[in-house]
């Protein structure tokens, strides 16, 4: 074979690869999917939008904006996740803080592995691919043990994914009080203190501050624990397991605190969770092994993974809306039949419209797949056509 155009074919190939993992970087900090809700009650001249919510890789954040408008001036956009929740809980949905808290948890370093994966395809010879794999899987194995399992590991995490945490926190629903013996003056320092707590929190998460955001996270934690009994309190040590088991609890308890129901959801997402931390280690060690050889069946490995990216989202965020279509709790206000939502285009559920559409980050794993695919088949046709000059000599 001309060796100047093999060379030409794996600087192609090697570039297109590049291209893709900052595509994949890029979906990775960009909303991936959105969702609206449109009804005759939420006016299209005040939410042009209808109440939007945008899916990112390590949390589900605000889809609303500040209008510009004459007629009204806004200080801050509505919160539409809270907005939203309520909406949902009305018919015995959770809250939107309930559906994929593994993936979220674990998405920065799946992220990151597909990222190595690419590297390491893109590396010249074998010595660079297995050099890029184990330093590269290493280092992810490192972090994502020390997030996971390490003293304040939540540290280690995304500031995307602990602003998630915060905001749902500022939506619990506060407990119902019979206020109404109270004087006037009482009622309005209550209201004051509710408000100023609600304040605070929304600062705290629009400030994007790691510690800060922490703070919060652990004196929620603090409250929580000192609520149980002695024997079932557990210290804070700010893993993103101890987080993400409370969290999770917490969040499906927000509307319906049924413990009966509500537990083995939590033991179930927990054992989901050490199972998945186990299974990215040994998925790693593969994929070192894959690197060994390029006629090895594995190494397409490498790049068929993040090639499939759009299609895992999309499956799990199917799979996510069946399971909230389907686990309608009793204690909602209105009877619904089990339902599927909308995956994709827009749909009815009681008086409310649903939109539901692909984002940019989603635009962006398409794109990267796209690409994916060519710098694989000039790879393959690279090295079909060394083992057949091989062959003849």
């Amino acid at each position: 074979m001309d060796q100047a155009a093999s060379r030409k074919r794996g600087i192609i190939y090697r570039v297109l690869t590049l291209i893709s993992v900052c595509l994949i970087a890029f979906s990775f900090v960009s909303p991936g999917w959105w969702v609206s809700l449109t009804a005759p009650n939420y006016p299209e001249a005040t939410f042009p939008q209808g109440i939007k919510i945008l899916f990112h890789m390590d949390s589900v954040r605000n889809g609303c904006t500040i209008r510009a408008s004459q007629e009204v001036e806004e200080n801050e956009a509505l919160d539409c996740v809270h907005e939203m929740d309520t909406i949902n809980h009305y018919v015995g949905m959770y809250p939107i803080a309930s559906g994929g808290p593994v993936e979220k948890a674990f998405s920065p370093f799946l992220f990151a592995m597909m990222g190595v994966m690419l590297l390491a395809f893109a590396a010249p010879g074998r010595k660079s691919r297995i050099g890029v794999s184990v330093l590269g899987y290493g280092a992810i194995a490192a972090w994502m043990a020390m997030a996971m399992y390490g003293e304040n590991g939540i540290s280690k995490h995304t500031s995307g994914y602990l602003e998630g945490l915060v905001v749902s926190l500022g939506q619990d629903s506060k407990e119902a009080v019979d206020d109404s013996n109270l004087s006037p003056i009482v009622k309005m320092l209550k209201q004051s203190l509710a408000e100023t707590e609600d304040q605070e929190t929304k600062a705290v998460a629009a400030s994007g501050d790691k510690q800060s955001l922490i703070d919060n996270i652990r004196a929620n934690y603090n409250i929580d624990n000192n609520k149980k009994p002695a024997a079932e309190q557990e210290e804070w040590n700010g893993s993103v397991m101890q987080v993400f088991q409370w969290h999770y609890a917490k969040s499906l308890a927000r509307w319906f605190n049924e413990p009966e129901r509500n537990d083995p959801l939590v033991a179930t997402m927990s054992s989901v969770a050490q199972i998945l931390f186990v299974v990215i280690i040994a998925f790693m060690a593969l994929m070192v092994f894959a690197a060994f050889s390029a006629r090895s069946v594995f190494y397409w490995l490498l790049v068929i993974v993040p090639m499939a990216l759009p299609v895992g989202f999309l499956a799990e965020y199917a799979g996510w809306l069946w399971w909230y279509g389907h686990s309608l709790n009793e204690m909602g206000a209105f009877t619904l039949k089990p339902f599927m939502p909308t995956v994709f285009g827009d749909g009815k559920v009681a008086q409310f419209t649903t939109h539901s559409y692909p984002a940019q980050g989603f635009g962006l794993m398409a794109a990267s797949s796209l690409v994916l695919a060519l710098a694989a088949l000039i790879r393959f046709k690279q090295l079909r056509l060394a083992g057949d000059a091989a062959k003849e000599m």
